[in-house]
């Protein structure tokens, strides 16, 4: 009995593999043909051969015959409607890398760049690790405690307190550098506050905590004065700073308010 059943099964498992062998082989041929992506087509299966068995074989020869069917064949070129398919994108790895060599390449050149009629460019801005720029209105301090302010690529000294405190300026604003630095700049005319009280006709110079009396108007311009530098303060507050050397130095006792 066992030996019957085996002889009607053989026959139904021999076609199940040769279809499926089929299946695989028309697949193979198609992806060798082309390399298009798969489209949706509808191919018939081919004819099935006539096989006596039970209904186990007929199962196993329907079920060859949706797999085939199902497994999709790739289109050809000589296939009506068949079109190149579309490009995909490509990185460019060597434009990428071109672009920020460039850009690398672009910010050292802008960096050395002078930035001033002196040509110190932005590379010699960076003492002490402190980023600087070079403009009108940056206050400087070396070594010592002179402090300074550049004003048309000329170094001005603060004279006195008064004087950085009545350019509306703070400790914050002030920048400690080298004084190898500070030496690649003119000196220019110091910033003194002028003083003067309105019972008296005299002017003075605060300098270093004291008040130098300026002689006359003449002595006043040669100095580089402007009426603009003069402050007005009261009169007992002028007497009770200490008097310093008059301008010129020669000009005698300073008068008493």
């Amino acid at each position: 009995m066992s030996n019957r059943t085996e002889n009607t099964q053989t026959p139904a498992s021999t076609e199940f593999l040769d279809l499926l062998l089929d299946a695989l082989n028309e697949r193979q041929a198609a992806r060798q043909s082309s390399a298009s992506p798969v489209t949706e087509t509808t191919t018939e299966a081919p004819p099935v051969r006539k096989v006596a068995g039970s209904s186990a074989a007929r199962s196993a020869v329907a079920q060859a015959r949706v797999i085939k069917q199902v497994l999709p064949a790739e289109p050809r070129p000589d296939d009506p409607g068949w079109e190149l398919p579309p490009r995909q994108p490509v990185m460019h790895l060597d434009r990428a890398l071109w672009r920020f060599v460039l850009l690398a390449l672009a910010l050292v050149v802008l960096i050395n760049l002078p930035l001033t009629r002196r040509g110190v460019s932005l590379a010699r801005c960076l003492p002490d690790s402190a980023a600087l720029i070079i403009r009108d209105g940056l206050v400087l301090k070396g070594s010592g405690s002179e402090i300074y302010i550049l004003q048309g690529d000329q170094l001005r000294w603060i004279s006195s307190l008064d004087a950085f405190e009545h350019m509306g300026l703070d400790w914050g604003d002030v920048h400690v550098v080298e004084d190898s630095f500070l030496s690649d700049f003119e000196r220019g005319r110091p910033i003194h506050v002028l003083l003067k009280c309105g019972d008296s006709p005299h002017i003075y110079r605060l300098e270093n905590g004291q008040k130098r009396w300026i002689r006359d108007i003449d002595t006043f311009s040669a100095e580089g004065h402007v009426w603009e530098d003069v402050r007005f303060v009261g009169c007992e507050y002028l007497r009770s700073i200490p008097d310093g050397r008059p301008i010129p130095e020669d000009a005698g006792s300073p008068p008493q308010l």
